[in-house]
């Protein structure tokens, strides 16, 4: 039996936003601009909420040899993405709050919405993409990076949607308890568990770019172009201009 070239590795989403932005998981912004429709965030979200698995992640250890240009950074990578950065990057933008790269190369930020007396309903959708009647109807929370936020109170939270939910019409003792019960629920994705496989550091760019395809053959295809637009952005501030 051959000898693998990856290690199974499993994470909290948590701590996957933590290494990213600590900086220990490259997730380059010029590797390719944010291609996914809102509707794929939202679906991600919705999927998560629900318990359904969402696919493997891969990364690609890195080292030493692979700067490019002078080391500006405290913390240098220590894992490459190679497959999910559009996860990756949705996950980080919404649990952070932080805008992403469009295709046309303008920052935008994504708002995804989050209905907590629907999400119990399976003929109902629970989350949907804010759009103005959405951040009217204050059956909604309008943008669900708040329920992550380092200065949001959860409770409060809670709070703050029954009384605005509450003025704009009846809320009885069982919507008041399915409310709770879905936003604790929401938040408690923080603890939603990710696998990644991770490709050895002594792999050539060749054999990743090989498993790449292997494992992912619906994917868009990871080239030469690729792997040199991920080095540069994760190891060289100034080549991202």
């Amino acid at each position: 039996m051959s000898e693998t070239v990856f290690t199974q590795v499993n994470y909290t989403l948590d701590a996957l936003v933590d290494q990213i932005e600590l900086g220990l998981i490259g997730l380059p912004n010029i590797q390719r601009p944010f291609v996914w429709k809102d509707s794929k965030v939202r679906d991600l979200f919705d999927s998560m909420y629900r318990g359904y698995p969402v696919g493997y992640l891969l990364l690609w250890q890195s080292s030493a040899d692979r700067t490019i240009g002078p080391d500006k950074k405290q913390m240098p990578p220590q894992l490459l993405i190679v497959d999910g950065q559009q996860r990756l990057t949705s996950l980080y933008a919404i649990f952070k709050g932080e805008p992403v790269l469009r295709e046309n190369y303008e920052w935008e930020k994504i708002c995804i919405a989050f209905n907590p007396l629907e999400a119990f309903n399976p003929l109902e959708e629970c989350f949907q993409v804010a759009d103005a009647a959405i951040r009217r109807n204050k059956a909604f929370i309008p943008d669900i990076s708040v329920i992550w936020s380092e200065e949001t109170n959860i409770f409060e939270v809670v709070d703050d949607y029954l009384n605005g939910l509450r003025a704009s019409r009846i809320v009885t003792e069982v919507d008041t308890k399915k409310a709770k019960k879905a936003i604790i629920k929401l938040h408690s994705l923080r603890s939603f568990p990710l696998t990644a496989l991770v490709l050895a550091q002594n792999i050539s760019e060749k054999d990743v770019s090989d498993v790449f395809v292997r494992i992912n053959g619906t994917g868009t295809p990871l080239n030469q172009a690729d792997f040199i637009l991920t080095l540069m952005s994760v190891f060289w501030d100034e080549g991202r201009a």
